[in-house]
């Protein structure tokens, strides 16, 4: 299926996360065509899956569709697509719905979660990288919650009201403190029978503080709003098993979950087609310093999924929006240069700060060398957030949706819509 029809040379984008969008947009009035390909016709804004997941808001005010997003951007095409492999030989890329020919290729596919090899842990815990697995930790959390009412097991009522999060980055983070307080506001509100008593939160992570990419005093700060919230906390530990009910942990400890929640890292998630000597750790595909893909002249990468190794950035840069942003931009102006002749530019990141919020009016922020906590943080975190919400319609249902959240320490958001099966990791149809 292959719609050229002019002699400008063609960008195909593979994916419609942070980075193609922002390499899209800026490429609006360049002189080439843009074919977005996307397994999934939305844009998803992940900084707010954890809300999603904990019912905080609605699923469809975190995602906003690509096709509207470029309404009014003449240049581009859009199709609904699965890219099986890239033919760099042919300059082709091979999909569910035909072979696509490209002049100028870009690799913007993002990251998947990261099980380092674990099968087991793979079948069992609980991920968050993409909006069905949001929902379907919505489900399983409700599920429980609602089973856990009514089992007359007191070990099993134990192993249901048990949730351990994984992983001491921001999303962990966030996830622990949305929980501690779910617990601390809302559960005793809407469930009769449980006690916040009964729910206990784990916050397991391998290095030996939270936050390891932000300040010490972001970290410090972070532990101490989680612990003031009862939120258990081991650091220098890494999970070893986990059955579905019994997880272990590399110091000896042992404990009894069903709730198991997975934010311990990501690896690069590119297509097929590449030569192996490409990628480099986690999974990234190893870029030059205008993310031109080593080895190619003509295919690019950008995003998570890229890594431009250099002696501040040995393993790549970190895998958040901003940078994302920033080489989609950067890229913008580099093929610019390419298709006329044009010396290109390294790619420079420019480090605006990093916020993770850790519950109602707590929050850290590194701000270059500033640093904040507390109800400043809180309220610039939010802000942030809402202005980088694609569409005004989802920055104005969040907007809504937090205020109310806000006041009536509540949420309308709780449903289960979906059922989820732990055992098949299916969503269950209604009976």
């Amino acid at each position: 299926m292959d719609q050229k029809n002019t002699s400008r040379p063609r960008v195909v984008i593979i994916g419609g996360g942070f980075a193609g969008l922002q390499l899209a947009k800026k490429l609006k009035y360049a002189p080439v065509d843009i074919l977005m390909l996307d397994k999934h016709n939305y844009h998803t804004f992940q900084p707010l899956l954890y809300q999603v997941a904990m019912g905080a808001v609605a699923a469809d005010s975190i995602v906003f569709p690509i096709r509207r997003i470029f309404t009014h951007q003449d240049n581009i095409s859009f199709n609904l697509a699965y890219v099986e492999n890239i033919n760099a030989e042919k300059n082709t890329v091979s999909t569910n719905i035909g072979e696509i020919s490209y002049d100028y290729l870009v690799v913007a596919t993002g990251s998947d979660t990261n099980f380092f090899g674990n099968k087991e842990l793979e079948s069992y815990v609980m991920p968050m990288k993409n909006l069905p697995e949001a929902l379907n930790l919505r489900g399983l959390i409700l599920q429980h919650l609602e089973q856990a009412i009514i089992t007359k097991d007191e070990a099993e009522k134990d192993a249901l009201m048990t949730f351990v999060v994984v992983g001491g980055g921001p999303t962990g983070v966030e996830l622990s403190g949305a929980l501690a307080e779910m617990r601390q506001l809302i559960l005793m509100k809407d469930y009769h029978g449980l006690s916040k008593h009964d729910m206990k939160v784990y916050l397991v992570e391998g290095k030996d503080r939270l936050l390891a990419a932000m300040s010490e005093h972001a970290s410090h700060k972070a532990k101490q709003y989680l612990s003031a919230n009862d939120v258990i906390i081991y650091n220098s530990v890494h999970v070893e098993s986990y059955d579905g009910l019994t997880l272990k942990i590399d110091d000896g400890m042992t404990l009894k979950a069903r709730n198991v929640f997975w934010a311990a890292g990501v690896v690069g998630e590119a297509p097929e087609g590449m030569t192996a000597a490409t990628f480099t750790r986690g999974s990234r595909i190893q870029t030059d310093e205008i993310n031109r893909v080593k080895g190619y002249q003509n295919v690019f990468a950008i995003g998570d999924v890229a890594a431009i190794i250099s002696e501040q950035f040995p393993n790549g840069h970190p895998g958040v929006a901003p940078v994302a942003i920033q080489q989609g931009e950067w890229l913008a102006k580099n093929l610019v240069h390419l298709i006329n002749n044009e010396p290109t530019e390294p790619f420079q990141y420019h480090d605006k700060g990093t916020l993770a919020t850790i519950g109602r009016n707590k929050a850290v922020a590194d701000i270059w060398k500033l640093h904040f906590h507390g109800f400043f943080a809180w309220l610039l975190w939010g802000l942030v957030h809402i202005l980088s919400l694609a569409g005004f319609s989802n920055k104005s249902s969040v907007f809504l949706t937090w205020a109310i959240n806000y006041f009536t320490k509540n949420s309308d958001n709780r449903l289960i819509i979906r059922s989820f099966n732990r055992k098949t990791r299916m969503v269950e149809p209604e009976k």
